[in-house]
């Protein structure tokens, strides 16, 4: 039978390679052994092949014979009567061609295709031999066992030829075709019931490529509806074996917690907002914090788009939840605004510790008896801006709050919207004044008895990202976040504890004090212009219209003795009462403190390996980086200087220093052929102290031959076996070699 290849190829050679490099190819090709899994047949028939192909181009007659055959084949497509005498082969680049092998040596033939990289000619010889679930092979051999052994070598070629394939499709962003190829290969051995070890390796491979695939299924457009509802499903996968958001369960990703925050970030941008709401509102529930806020951009974001205040309420309705562990109240004033509930707004500035929102804002309420024209504002900017980008669908949106106020369903439901307090009692503790066509009407309500805030760093809603943060325990003292206040517009309460900042960044700094006290507003006396539109002006007339009428004083007042009663009882009992009658999940345990204040930043780019394992090294991992070390330093050498590689195992001087060797042996037409046998770790300093260092003594033994413009330099070359300690670091997630230094060398014969 004959198989697409030929001598040249099988040595890793050109046609125009000499007798020396045909000996070192030879002896390197002999001495590389497949992987452990390989019967001893299928190394024998891989080894005859190679053999094969030296004794013909070793011989100056075979090989001249052959060159004419393969030429006239390659290049003349065997046409009779044509010549190839006089052809320089050093011109000429040699293409695939084809031999005769034995049947037995059908599995070396595949072996040496694989490891060539011709993955896709593996696969369409290899797969008719199992596909029909048939036990012949091409050897037809009778012996029982040795068929099966056969049959397990092809499956195991075929599914490496699957893998590397795989590989090669993630590098190069092909993430679906790479799923395809991975998943083929693993059924294949679930299916045969072989080589547990390589399917786990390749399912390894399947769980870290799942991000990628997710991304590259959203990203599609909308109408590709089933490849993204597949990348849906594959993101909830996820999600369940993370045990949500920010689970600490292992989900074969690589990912930690802070990495698959980063990356719910970044996934954001491809979903719809409805998607979002669906999706987020269900981890909500888990209960997640992260979630939760996630959720509350998702309701904000459809509510004032589509014109929804039941959204908007909704979302308020959540925020009560994460108002006890962050300072959300800025987020909260926006919803009371898009609600019309104008006191509460005001209420909620009060209590926020957002500083430079809260600067926008008064310095466009300069002119005003309250905030509300800064609010309008810095709300509508925000949802533009900070909300609607972060979804696929709203990120060109240009609603106005001015047409939202003017919808006439949106004043058909803040008409008949009732007080949070007649609908929950661990709703909104605000006292609420809605407007409703001009009118006002007052109820009753409490103020909250203290806000929980957990040392951590608050930044304005604006600007929102994801920080991580330890929880407190709900039967000691929240301690609470004040503002270090240096504005005479703000007032303090007394302590030093709070928000401070330094060039625009805010650190939360925490005292063990009582709950901020309501503070009295002061506007700004800055003399800088507003920036206010016109329409701001007749939006916060529409406001105030309620506030001009006598019957609304009175009720103010009446309002106010009934919160003054109201609130002892409620002080003494809302503890109490809280878990018997609250319908929603309480945040227990360690939650995300959800900031969105920081630029996204991506998985591990599509061009990069896995990252590696964050646990401290072991012996087996450190032989492994030293093994590629010494295959990419051979490769670097090589005739083909592959030098760029050595940037993916050496970093620091180390990395300058062996580049600079490189360069100069290319520039000055030489190379090197390394061989490298009896690699043995023999020492490992570790420490938990500094998991991304490490330092290792090994020894190996290491043949260097050199070569001069093609010549053997026998001076030199060398045959040493070496022990060498090296210093490695942990950068990005990848071991390199930061420094080596070479403990000992013995000299052997050559």
């Amino acid at each position: 039978m004959r198989i697409p290849l030929d001598y040249y190829r099988i040595l890793g050679l050109p046609l125009a390679a000499t007798h020396e490099q045909l000996q070192q190819a030879y002896s390197d090709r002999t001495v590389q052994l497949p992987r452990r899994e390989y019967s001893d047949a299928a190394i024998i028939a891989r080894k005859q092949i190679i053999e094969e192909a030296y004794t013909v181009l070793s011989d100056p007659k075979q090989r001249t014979a052959y060159d004419e055959s393969y030429l006239a084949q390659t290049y003349n497509d065997g046409s009779p009567g044509t010549t190839v005498l006089g052809v320089n082969r050093s011109q000429i680049e040699p293409q695939t061609s084809s031999i005769e092998i034995s049947p037995h040596q059908f599995v070396g033939a595949l072996l040496i295709l694989q490891e060539l990289g011709e993955y896709e000619l593996v696969l369409k010889l290899g797969r008719p031999y199992f596909t029909n679930n048939t036990t012949n092979t091409p050897a037809a051999s009778s012996n029982v066992e040795q068929l099966a052994t056969e049959r397990a070598d092809i499956v195991l070629t075929v599914t490496f030829a699957c893998l590397e394939l795989g590989r090669e499709q993630w590098q190069q962003g092909q993430y679906e075709n790479a799923a395809t190829s991975l998943e083929t290969g693993q059924e294949l051995l679930t299916r045969e019931g072989l080589f547990e070890n390589v399917r786990l390796e390749i399912q390894a491979d399947i769980s870290k490529l799942r991000p990628y695939r997710i991304l590259e299924l959203l990203a599609l457009p909308e109408e590709n509806f089933a490849e993204r509802r597949q990348g849906l499903q594959l993101l909830q996968t996820i999600l369940t074996e993370r045990g949500g958001i920010d689970g600490a369960l292992n989900d074969g990703s690589g990912l930690n917690i802070d990495d698959f925050l980063r990356f719910i970030q970044q996934l954001r941008g491809y979903l719809t907002a409805a998607e979002q709401q669906k999706l987020f509102d269900a981890e909500s529930k888990r209960p997640s914090a992260v979630a939760t806020y996630l959720a509350v951009y998702a309701l904000l974001g459809r509510g004032f788009a589509e014109r929804q205040p039941a959204l908007i309420r909704q979302a308020k309705q959540m925020l009560m939840r994460l108002s006890k562990r962050q300072d959300v109240h800025l987020e909260q004033a926006v919803c009371a605004l898009l609600l019309g509930q104008t006191e509460e707004a005001s209420r909620a500035l009060e209590l926020s510790h957002e500083y430079e929102p809260l600067a926008f804002i008064r310095e466009n309420s300069q002119d005003s008896p309250d905030l509300l024209p800064g609010l309008c504002l810095y709300g509508e900017r925000w949802l533009h801006k900070e909300v609607f980008p972060h979804f696929r669908d709203l990120a060109n949106q240009q609603t106005s709050l001015k047409d939202y106020f003017a919808d006439e369903q949106v004043q058909a439901y803040l008409e008949a919207l009732p007080t949070d307090a007649e609908v929950s009692p661990d709703s909104s503790v605000f006292n609420n004044t809605r407007v409703r066509n001009g009118h006002s009407s007052t109820a009753p309500s409490t103020i909250p008895i203290n806000i929980r805030r957990e040392n951590t760093q608050h930044s304005s809603p604006a600007t929102h990202e994801f920080s991580r943060h330890e929880s407190v325990s709900t039967a000691q003292t929240a301690p609470t976040a004040t503002l270090n206040n240096t504005q005479p517009d703000v007032a303090a309460n007394g302590h030093d504890g709070g928000h401070k900042y330094n060039n625009g960044q805010r650190h939360a700094v925490v005292s063990e004090s009582t709950p901020p006290q309501p503070r009295r507003q002061r506007r700004s006396q800055n003399s800088g212009g507003r920036s206010v539109k016109h329409y701001w002006d007749n939006l916060v007339h529409w406001f105030r219209q309620s506030w001009r009428s006598k019957r609304f004083i009175w009720l103010m007042l009446f309002g106010l003795l009934a919160v003054i009663g109201i609130s002892l009882v409620v002080n003494i009992t809302s503890g109490l009462l809280k878990d018997a009658f609250s319908g929603e999940p309480e945040l227990q345990g360690k939650q995300l403190i959800v900031a969105l204040d920081k630029p996204p930043v991506p998985i591990p780019d599509s061009k990069s390996k896995p990252l590696a394992s964050e646990g401290l090294l072991t012996k087996a991992s450190t032989e492994e980086i030293i093994s590629t070390w010494l295959s990419t330093k051979a490769g670097a050498f090589s005739t083909n200087h592959n030098i760029s590689g050595l940037e993916q195992i050496l970093t620091g001087s180390t990395l300058t220093q062996w580049q600079g060797v490189a360069q100069q042996d290319k520039t000055e037409n030489g190379y090197r052929l390394y061989q490298h046998k009896n690699l043995k770790v023999e020492d490992l300093k570790t420490s938990e102290a500094e998991p991304n260092k490490a330092e290792a003594e090994a020894s190996v033994n290491e043949v260097a031959k050199f070569y001069d413009r093609g010549q053997l330099n026998v001076k030199k070359s060398y045959n040493e076996n070496l022990k060498v300690r090296y210093y490695l670091v942990r950068t990005d997630g990848k071991w390199r070699i930061r420094d080596m230094v070479v403990l000992n060398k013995t000299i052997l014969n050559s």
